[in-house]
């Protein structure tokens, strides 16, 4: 008897209809390639059912942090022979429980977005700075290791190449941009994010970064500038912003662009020259390739959501340390 009980409840089951529960949402306006429509589903679509009906939630506990940092000396130039007794970590204020794994990751592969700003406000050096860009993905973007998408942005963001390690695509795709309209910076950054780098962690951490190229006016985001630096924490994406502002002053849109990249543990660059436009890029080029990454269990773990802190120093004079601010923890 218990046991056609037991195949009348499983038959009962598997006619509910369950539908997975995710953690974020993609708009609906989200990246665009040139033939067709975001690169994600709407969430609205995922969740237009019946909202009586039953939600699969299906998560995984993941307790092992990986954290990729850089030091420099005094005078700013990469350290590169430094071991872990040579820094203190601190997560969430507390020393780590264990340390998992540390060691140099000086040719790690990279999976990298490139957004550029074609919005009219960037004009006046709009041409060089795609010939610097394309200079840079030639250079750094390897054959069968290495993959980079690349976006245009002004009002809407445009995916002009997806992920490919074929550098003349991608040299070709930032030549095919065209300069006007608005600026939408912080829902080109959210959406490059969410779209294309965000995933689960990996036994063996890749560099997921982001270069920027813009002037840091925003002016028709949907997000914040807060909303788009949570969900590049998320995907622990590293963005670097490389400032088209050429009046020598510090603006609004520069301070920006600061603020960006400290939080996610990447580096401004603020170029008066062209010339010193493609200083920038070989800059970023050489720190991808300059990293040590600490693999490490926290202590008094909660996958509460909360956002944890991370404090990396070196115990060495006169070295300094520049990572990712934190993360957050998943939720169960």
């Amino acid at each position: 008897m218990g046991k056609y009980f037991f195949l009348g409840l499983l038959l009962a089951m598997a006619g509910l209809p369950l539908r997975a529960q995710v953690s974020y949402f993609a708009p609906s306006n989200g990246l665009n390639s040139p033939s067709s429509s975001s690169l994600s589903s709407n969430a609205n679509d995922a969740t237009s059912s019946d909202s009586d009906e039953p939600i699969l939630t299906i998560k995984k506990r993941v307790d092992e942090v990986n954290v990729l940092f850089i030091a420099t000396d005094k005078h700013g130039k990469f350290v590169r022979d430094l071991g872990q007794k040579d820094f203190a970590i601190l997560d969430d204020h507390k020393p780590p429980q264990t340390i998992v794994n540390f060691r140099r990751e000086t040719d790690l592969p990279i999976q990298l977005g490139l957004l550029i700003d074609t919005s009219g406000s960037v004009r006046s050096r709009f041409d060089f700075e795609q010939e610097a860009a394309a200079s840079f993905l030639q250079n750094t973007i390897r054959p069968n290791f290495d993959k980079a998408f690349v976006v245009g942005f002004n009002g809407q963001s445009q995916m002009m190449q997806d992920f490919t390690d074929n550098t003349n695509l991608l040299s070709v795709a930032v030549h095919n941009m065209h300069d006007g309209g608005g600026t939408a910076l912080y829902d080109a950054i959210y959406r490059a994010c969410h779209d294309k780098l965000i995933k689960d962690h990996e036994d063996r951490p890749s560099r997921r970064a982001i270069v920027v190229v813009s002037d840091g006016e925003d002016n028709q985001s949907e997000f914040s500038e807060g909303q788009a630096i949570e969900m590049a924490q998320r995907a622990e994406v590293i963005i670097y912003a490389i400032s088209t502002d050429d009046s020598g002053l510090i603006l609004r849109g520069d301070k920006v662009l600061q603020r960006i990249a400290d939080a996610t543990g990447g580096r401004a660059f603020f170029p008066f020259k062209m010339k010193d436009i493609k200083n920038s890029f070989a800059a970023i080029e050489d720190e991808l390739r300059s990293q040590y990454v600490v693999s490490y269990h926290p202590a008094d773990f909660e996958a509460d959501g909360r956002y944890r802190p991370i404090e990396i120093t070196a115990l060495k004079k006169d070295l300094q340390v520049r990572s990712r601010r934190g993360y957050y923890a998943p939720r169960q």
